[in-house]
C-alpha cells in the first residue's frame, strides 16, 4: 500500500534528518516508529504526505508516485491520507463540529467549501466519527474549551473525515499525560483494527509502544 524508497532529507543549515530510508506498509498495518525528539520521526512522516519535501527518494501510494506529484494530483492523494498532529491543529474559537467537517473540504466543490455547505452524507459520517472516538456530546463547545486528550480526539475525527486508506499521527500522545495519551493510543488501535486503516504514528515512549 505504502511505500518509502531511499527517503533523505537534508535541510537547508546542513541537517541531515533522513538518510536513505526505506519501508512498506501494508493495508491494515499499525507501524510504531519510536526515537528520542529531534530523530527525524516527524519529518519522516512529513515527507511521505509532502508537507516537508524530501531531498530524495520516492514515496508511493499504491502506484501512485506522492513524491514529484503535481500540484493537482498531490491534493488528491492528500484526501487519501489523514494526519494527527502533536498539538492538535484545530482552530480554538471553532466548534468541535466545525473543526471535524474540515477534514472533508478536499472532497467538496470550491464554492460548497468557501459557503460551509456540506452534504447530508458527511454530516452522517462527521455525527458517526465523533461518537467513535467519545466527543459526540460536545459538537456545539468550542475547540479551546476542551482537554488535551478531547481535542486530539476531535483531531483524530477530522482525519477520519477524509475516509483515508493511511493515518500518519506525529506524536499524538506527547502533550498528553499518562491516562489520556493511553487512551488515544486505545483509540488508534480500535480505529485501525475497526476502520482497517493503516497507521503509521511516531512515539518517544517505548512503554506506549509496547501496549
Amino acid at each position: 500500500m505504502l511505500r518509502v524508497e531511499k527517503l533523505s532529507k537534508t535541510y537547508d543549515d546542513g541537517t541531515e534528518a533522513l538518510k536513505g530510508v526505506s519501508f512498506t506498509a501494508e493495508p491494515g498495518e499499525f507501524i510504531v516508529i519510536l526515537g528520542k525528539s529531534g530523530s527525524g520521526k516527524s519529518t519522516l512522516l512529513r515527507c511521505i504526505n509532502r508537507l516537508v519535501e524530501p531531498t530524495c527518494g520516492k514515496v508511493f501510494l499504491g502506484d501512485d508516485e506522492i513524491t514529484g506529484a503535481s500540484p493537482s494530483v498531490l491534493r488528491k492523494l492528500r484526501r487519501k491520507i489523514g494526519m494527527i498532529f502533536q498539538q492538535y491543529n484545530l482552530v480554538d474559537r471553532l466548534t468541535v463540529w466545525t473543526n471535524t467537517m474540515t477534514g472533508d473540504l478536499g472532497t467538496l466543490s470550491s464554492w460548497m467549501g468557501l459557503a460551509g455547505y456540506f452534504p447530508g452524507e458527511s454530516i452522517k459520517r462527521a455525527q458517526k466519527h465523533l461518537e467513535q472516538v467519545g466527543v459526540g456530546d460536545k459538537v456545539n463547545g468550542r475547540a479551546g474549551a476542551l482537554s488535551g486528550g478531547q481535542q486530539q480526539r476531535v483531531g483524530i475525527a477530522r482525519a477520519l473525515m477524509q475516509n483515508p486508506q493511511l493515518i500518519l499521527a506525529d506524536e499524538p500522545v506527547s502533550s498528553l499525560d499518562p491516562a489520556s495519551a493511553k487512551s488515544i493510543m486505545e483509540l488508534l488501535k480500535e480505529i485501525n483494527e475497526k476502520n482497517g486503516v493503516t497507521i503509521i504514528c511516531n512515539l518517544h515512549l517505548p512503554d506506549l509502544a509496547r501496549e
